[in-house]
């Protein structure tokens, strides 16, 4: 898959204005600043497509990314943070199971990312779960493993195999490009 063009279309907070115009969807989810903007930005070879922030829990929209005119890249918001109050972030993860699993959105694929350097936390492995439990396709991707020394990495991926047992998982580096064409080639919904 070559991505040749990559827009952003609409960020949206609600159902209103939600993308409804039968192009395939693959959503990126993942805790706050664990590299979902540099993940996309990498994915479509442009470091300014998704915006990233320094200030964790920030983004608190869902964003959409008109891939080839031909499928979207969903950011949504990080989830277990959010500045401000507990119910904020309880507005934040509401957001994002709704867009889940009560709109009538069915995604291609979900990209959860994760941070190589932290690993599974309860809040991952939560989501995760609500995932599975809801049979959609999920693509785990190790971001960041370019940050780890070998045993450090050969740790990382023992507890999270631990973890999500056989499942796969891709080991990626928005950074260094590590894993780009395979992660494409796996969410893209045609090539």
């Amino acid at each position: 898959m070559i991505i040749r063009e990559a827009i952003f279309a609409r960020g949206v907070v609600g159902p209103k204005n939600l993308m409804e115009d039968d192009l395939p969807h693959v959503a990126f989810i993942g805790r706050s600043n664990v590299g979902k903007s540099s993940v996309i930005n990498s994915l479509v070879n442009n470091k300014k497509l998704a915006r990233s922030s320094s200030t964790a829990g920030r983004t608190q929209e869902i964003n959409f990314f008109l891939i080839n005119r031909a499928f979207y890249f969903v950011d949504l918001p990080g989830f277990g943070y959010a500045r401000g109050s507990h119910e904020k972030r309880n507005d934040i993860l509401q957001l994002i199971y709704w867009y889940l699993f009560e709109s009538e959105i069915n995604q291609y694929k979900i990209v959860m990312i994760l941070d190589a350097r932290i690993g599974m936390t309860e809040n991952d492995v939560e989501v995760y779960n609500d995932l599975i439990e809801h049979n959609k396709d999920v693509v785990l991707v190790l971001n960041k493993i370019d940050k780890l020394n070998q045993s450090e990495k050969q740790a990382s991926l023992k507890k999270l195999k631990q973890i999500i047992g056989e499942n796969k998982f891709l080991q990626y580096s928005a950074e260094k490009k590590t894993g780009v064409q395979e992660l494409l080639d796996l969410i893209c919904p045609i090539s």
